[in-house]
């Protein structure tokens, strides 16, 4: 080997070995403080040293150099020896905000300064933990328990499942389905059955399987269940006279629905009108996958250069609700082989967008297009703009939107020519714009987004879940309020 190559190798296995000595100080943040720790939104709890590397250098995108493993190690020190209550810490941002507003301070003195009362709250959260009740365990359930178990029981409690009972080897088909999956692969830690008492174990949270067909009529205190927000992720019921069935059976407060709301039933895309929920709404949706990864973009599009219309056009990866093989079906053309065929039907999703933005009325159509995929779609949103624009601007524009504004949670972004779909699962965003796919001449745009419609928009129904809880922990260091204009 050359002297460069052992350089560079040496430099490598220094950076690795100082990500692996972060490991055990995020966890013990995390599952001691209650303290999510990130970097420019990206999570560090539960990563491996190289996910830890990777996320150091997305710092690249906003600082324009890599956020060096030498000053989040020490910051990540100092947050371990202020024994914080329960918050979420973004090391880039925390790092930045030292440097240029530190005015001479010691990093511990900084944050001190900076979390204020957080500091010596032993882990204590803003309001007690929520039990969570899952009624219906299908894709969209699934995702959600392997969500609210990774994050330990800390703000939502997951206590039960309700489905109607399959058979004798109903709980093992549960739990096995729950443990493995086609496409967002195994479970990460132990599940383990217990068939006297109906449950699954699954690492450390107790899952207690209901079996009902009648949303009404369940008695969850007698499983120590109470004051819980069921979500509904059937689709069975979605007005209000439906979802109250819910609120009949005894320990339960409120009732989230995995699809979109009818009627007065208010659409909640988080991010966008997540503080539309107030103390005495009972029943909330989470509106659709489309609608949550389409309505974040629209909305800092809108902000910057102003939508007078547009149509959305959406290839999504096929559901459940339509046949494997040709067979009878009430809803036009889904009765056609899903695995074989492109199947053109309906969507609400660009209705629904002004659910969330009112100024979205009557802007935008829709149309859909169901593909031979498991999972990942994608929306076309073709835009008529009051402002002119290039695609350069627009670019930088929404890449800075996913970076630093408050809606680095719901949009992100990719510029890389070899991106497909499959690149996408697992993702937690609402949505992933692909810049080099833009195309905007003067009032005319066309952006592509693509999102994960099963993990992505499960992430967002989480989001929604702890709005209704009231745990969302504070973010340090804030994040400003609408996306910045972009500097060309």
């Amino acid at each position: 080997m050359t002297q460069q190559s052992v350089a560079a190798l040496e430099e490598w296995s220094g950076r690795e070995e100082l990500a692996e000595a972060m490991i055990p100080l995020i966890g013990r943040l995390y599952r001691k403080n209650n303290v999510v720790t990130s970097i420019y939104g990206r999570k560090l709890i539960n990563k491996s040293p190289i996910d830890i590397l990777k996320a150091h250098r997305v710092a690249r995108h906003i600082d324009h150099q890599e956020l060096p493993l030498e000053e989040t190690f020490p910051l990540l020190k100092a947050l371990d020896e202020l024994n914080l209550g329960a918050v979420s810490a973004d090391l880039a941002r925390l790092t930045r905000k030292f440097k240029e507003q530190g005015n001479g301070a010691t990093l511990r003195e900084f944050l001190t300064a900076e979390f204020g009362d957080k500091v010596g709250g032993a882990g204590a959260a803003d309001a007690d933990p929520t039990d969570v009740v899952l009624y219906g365990f299908g894709r969209i359930g699934r995702l959600l328990a392997r969500i609210l178990i990774e994050r330990g029981g800390y703000g939502l409690r997951l206590r039960a499942i309700v489905v109607r009972n399959g058979g004798a080897n109903d709980l093992v088909k549960r739990a096995s389905l729950l443990r493995r999956d086609s496409v967002h692969g195994p479970f990460e830690g132990s599940i383990t059955v217990d068939h006297e008492n109906n449950t699954i174990l699954a690492n450390g949270t107790l899952i207690q399987v209901i079996y009902s067909n009648d949303p009404a009529s369940i008695d969850y205190t007698a499983y120590g269940i109470d004051k819980a927000v069921v979500v509904d992720n059937t689709g069975r019921w979605r007005d209000r006279e439906g979802l109250s069935q819910h609120l009949r059976s005894t320990g339960v407060a409120r009732v989230l629905l995995t699809a979109p709301g009818k009627g007065d039933v208010k659409n909640i895309v988080h991010g966008i009108n997540h503080t539309d929920i107030e103390p005495g709404d009972a029943i909330v949706s989470a509106a659709s996958c489309t609608t949550n990864a389409i309505t974040p973009v629209l909305k800092a599009i809108n902000d910057r250069f102003g939508v007078a219309h547009g149509h959305v056009e959406t290839v999504h990866s096929f559901t459940n609700d339509q046949n494997l093989i040709d067979n009878f079906h009430k809803g036009d053309r889904r009765g056609r082989s899903a695995a074989l065929n492109m199947v053109i039907t309906e969507t609400g999703a660009a209705k629904a967008v002004s659910k969330a933005l009112p100024e979205f009325e009557g802007k935008l159509t829709g149309n859909a297009i169901r593909v031979p995929t498991p999972d990942v779609s994608m929306a076309i949103l073709n835009l008529n703009l009051e402002t002119d624009t290039t695609k350069e601007e627009l670019n930088t524009y929404l890449r800075d939107a996913s970076l630093t504004s408050d809606l680095h949670k719901q949009i992100d972004y990719i510029d890389s020519p070899e991106v497909v779909s499959t690149d996408f699962i697992g993702s937690r965003r609402a949505g992933i714009v692909d810049g080099l796919a833009t195309i905007a001449n003067g009032k005319n745009a066309v952006v592509y987004v693509w999102y994960d419609n099963e993990f992505g928009y499960s992430c967002q129904v989480v989001r929604v879940l702890e709005e209704l809880a009231g745990t969302h922990p504070k973010a340090f260091p804030a994040v400003e309020t609408v996306a910045t204009p972009a500097t060309v």
